[in-house]
């Protein structure tokens, strides 16, 4: 019998990010929110189509970039003196370049590599090792070393859009907001397309949302604004709630499902800009496995399944769609006792969709060392990467996204 993974047994700090705490809770709610440390001064205009649509996906837990993406002519790979039992043949990798290759679980995703769609960058990371889940999540989410602000790097993207709509900023998942848009610019939240909205609202003949209105359209203060604001993108979302349900197309997972709810979201085409989303279960410190079976397996293959459907579900809002996957931290170069790696440091980003110059690996891979506490170095900051894509893609401004950094060129964006 091969092992198994138990991340919330091996990480108690862990524990409540499981797969299933991700993607519940929204439904039971019965309507999305409207959230922002500030409420909105003003009852939002209807946002206008989006030009460009960035997508964050999350890879809770730590994701091992070793085994996604794997350096297989470094020596202490190329020889099994660090992975001797989780590592991958190279003759079983693909994309291969001389230097880097793909985990065979990937396959779904070639045809975006080889359509020069999807790229790779390799040795990135925050600017100094944090190996604790959660004050790393945040430190990544407010990209913003050193400041006391509660605030995260997407609320101020959405800041720097132009129009006001708390629809430009939306997080697909169990209701809370990732700390990435937390902050004065409102965004909103919701399990899915279905639960934007009132409870009740749908099944009367129009009295209920009546009365709602007469209710909070003239309250004064902070309270009375907020309720407008949520009325208000309630009713702009409504395109959205009419487009096809493709839910079917995608595999039957957590990612998969949250998946084609942000595709109906950009399909819906009412002013989105930025979605966040995330996949959890990737902290392996057992079970991780080997080509056979593991956690490893089934992560890699339920991502690469899911975006596969995901960008083929798109139709003629591809050509808008950016989206970036990275986790907060990585994993050690030499597995465990257990099947399993320990936390670690630089780790691997994936860019996909439009303006990647894909089809090609980034990033300096320095040579690795199979000692016990080895660590993937960073030789880029994540934040380089973010820019492109928030420059190139966004139009934002890189200095009010991220205060204080002067990123470096990676070039993996058209345009720089």
């Amino acid at each position: 019998m091969s092992p198994t993974s138990q991340p919330a047994a091996c990480c108690p700090e862990y524990a409540r990010l499981t797969r299933r705490s991700l993607f519940t809770g929204g439904l039971a709610a019965g309507a999305a929110t409207v959230l922002g440390s500030a409420v909105v001064t003003a009852a939002p205009a209807a946002a206008a189509s989006a030009d460009a649509v960035m997508v964050v996906l999350s890879l809770r837990g730590a994701a091992d970039g070793l085994s996604l993406v794997v350096p297989y002519h470094d020596p202490v790979i190329a020889d099994g003196s660090a992975r001797p039992r989780i590592g991958i043949p190279p003759g079983q990798l693909l994309a291969t370049d001389g230097t880097f290759g793909l985990h065979p679980q990937l396959s779904p995703l070639l045809p975006l590599w080889d359509a020069g769609e999807l790229a790779a960058v390799h040795a990135t990371g925050l600017p100094a090792p944090n190996r604790s889940h959660f004050a790393a999540m945040e430190e990544v989410e407010d990209a913003n070393p050193g400041s006391d602000r509660r605030e995260g790097w997407l609320n101020r993207l959405v800041g720097n859009l132009p129009g006001t709509s708390p629809l430009q900023g939306f997080a697909v998942g169990n209701g809370v907001v990732p700390t990435s848009l937390y902050g004065a610019q409102p965004v909103m939240s919701a399990s899915d397309v279905e639960s934007v909205g009132f409870a009740g609202v749908k099944d009367d003949d129009g009295s209920r949302l009546r009365s709602l209105h007469t209710l909070w359209d003239r309250t004064p203060g902070n309270l009375g604004t907020a309720m407008r604001s949520a009325f208000a993108s309630a009713e702009d979302f409504s395109p959205v709630q009419e487009t096809v349900d493709r839910e079917r197309s995608y595999p039957s997972t957590d990612l998969g499902r949250a998946l084609s709810e942000v595709a109906r979201i950009i399909r819906g085409d009412v002013g989105v800009g930025v979605i966040t989303v995330d996949q959890g279960d990737w902290d392996m410190h057992s079970g991780l496995g080997t080509l056979e079976w593991g956690a490893m397996q089934r992560n890699a293959a339920e991502l690469a399944q899911a975006l596969a459907a995901f960008f083929a579900d798109l139709g003629d809002q591809r050509r808008k769609v950016t989206l970036v996957a990275f986790s907060e931290f990585g994993r050690r170069v030499q597995e465990n006792a257990n099947f399993g790696l320990d936390h670690g440091y630089g780790n691997v980003m994936f860019l996909a969709g439009a303006g990647v110059k894909g089809g090609r690996y980034y990033g300096t891979m320095p040579p690795l060392s199979a000692d016990l506490d080895a660590d993937v170095p960073v030789t880029t900051d994540y934040r380089s990467v973010l820019s492109e894509i928030v420059t190139t893609r966004l139009h934002a401004s890189r200095a009010d996204v991220f205060p204080g950094f002067v990123p470096e060129h990676v070039g993996v964006m058209t345009g720089l």
